[in-house]
């Protein structure tokens, strides 16, 4: 089995979310002034890979402690969206053919290219527009993934993806790198970490095939 890691690597001043914290990773102690190595790590809740809990944009909202774990493991289709610009829209994820049952949907998109090499923050990604998450809350979908930092449109007023699929339980994991990940079925895992009422947990993705 081989497995392929698709989250973003954290490093020292990484391209974030404009407007979210900044990535700052420093030597806390060393090894030749305390005998260990030990770095302090200052970042936001939605630096690089992902999973944003309902408590985000939810009035009431679980944390992402309080997310049940089996909507993180388990099989997972990686719809090939790569000739959208702009919003993803219910039409789009229909000619996808995305097999209905399918639990873990993750979008691929012209996005992925720009983790190769990392680029500073664009505004003008692909992203899922709010039929598109309708038609994910309609047909059962219980977990949502995509290939940039939001799965918001840039500028999009009043944040309707988030709050249709959020408002519906559904976990969103954003962040992913599927550059070299072909469309089509596969297993996945990717847990988040457990920060107590968290709006977000930083989760390392990996999918694999059987």
């Amino acid at each position: 089995m081989k497995l392929i890691d698709v989250s973003v690597p954290l490093r020292d001043a990484m391209t974030v979310y404009r407007g979210n914290p900044p990535v700052r990773i420093r030597p806390a102690m060393t090894l030749q002034r305390d005998g260990v190595n030990l770095s302090e790590l200052c970042l936001g809740s939605h630096t690089g890979t992902h999973i944003d809990a309902p408590s985000h944009f939810v009035r009431g909202g679980v944390g992402v402690d309080r997310l049940n774990l089996d909507r993180f493991i388990g099989p997972a289709w990686v719809a090939d969206l790569g000739r959208v610009r702009g919003g993803i829209n219910a039409d789009d994820l229909t000619r996808a053919r995305i097999p209905r049952g399918s639990r873990r949907v993750l979008l691929r998109t012209g996005n992925s290219r720009w983790w190769h090499p990392a680029r500073p923050f664009r505004t003008n990604f692909v992203y899922l527009a709010a039929d598109g998450a309708a038609w994910m809350v309609d047909r059962g979908v219980e977990l949502v993934g995509i290939d940039y930092l939001s799965i918001e449109g840039y500028g999009v007023q009043g944040a309707p993806t988030h709050k249709r699929l959020l408002g519906a339980g559904i976990p969103i994991l954003e962040g992913l790198d599927l550059f070299k990940v072909r469309p089509g079925r596969w297993q996945m895992a990717a847990l988040p970490l457990r920060i107590v009422n968290g709006d977000a947990g930083l989760t390392r993705a990996v999918l694999w095939t059987r």
